[in-house]
């Protein structure tokens, strides 16, 4: 079961942009070279830095997007567009991207354009998690229960040789090995 359009030429690529514009090189795909089926998935999601926690969106995949278009007679339109470093191609070859991987991905995203994604992890009792602020930075535990209110949990802490409950902030903590956790 192919998911290619007819034409082998007219289909979803991989295009390029600069760094952390591709939004901007998606929306002037839509503008400038009149390109109908853009996608350019975003997340937000929390990260830590030496300020607290802030929000970041960026893009799902860093540096590219999707465009949907007819390479023999758009290419060169597509490159030409503001933000737009080029198509991703190996030598000749121009990858297409299979129709069902675009929808599966369209799936996890809001309908709206510029639809942004949160990301959000769930932490539950048994969850390891690091401790990313305060006197207790950098300790690795284990979630044990959830707080009342939703806003904070109980870890276990081995204080003085025993294992001792501790409340913090649900903020205040991560999973190892996150993918968006500040490099240390």
């Amino acid at each position: 079961m192919s998911s290619f359009s007819a034409d082998p030429e007219s289909g979803w690529f991989c295009v390029r942009s600069r760094p952390k514009s591709e939004h901007l090189a998606a929306r002037n795909l839509r503008q400038f070279a009149n390109l109908d089926e853009v996608f350019c998935p975003r997340i937000r999601y929390e990260k830590p830095t030496r300020r607290g926690k802030v929000w970041f969106v960026e893009a799902l995949f860093p540096g590219y997007f999707f465009a949907r278009f007819d390479l023999a007679n758009d290419l060169r339109r597509v490159n030409a567009s503001p933000g737009v470093t080029g198509v991703l191609h190996f030598a000749d070859s121009y990858p297409q991207i299979h129709d069902a991987y675009i929808a599966g991905l369209r799936g996890e995203f809001p309908e709206e354009e510029n639809s942004i994604r949160v990301v959000n992890p769930e932490i539950e009792p048994g969850d390891e998690v690091v401790v990313t602020e305060g006197a207790m930075k950098g300790l690795t535990t284990i979630v044990t229960r959830l707080v009342s209110g939703g806003d904070r949990i109980a870890i276990l802490l081995d204080w003085l040789g025993q294992s001792r409950e501790a409340e913090v902030s649900l903020r205040s903590v991560m999973r190892p090995g996150d993918i968006r956790q500040e490099i240390r």
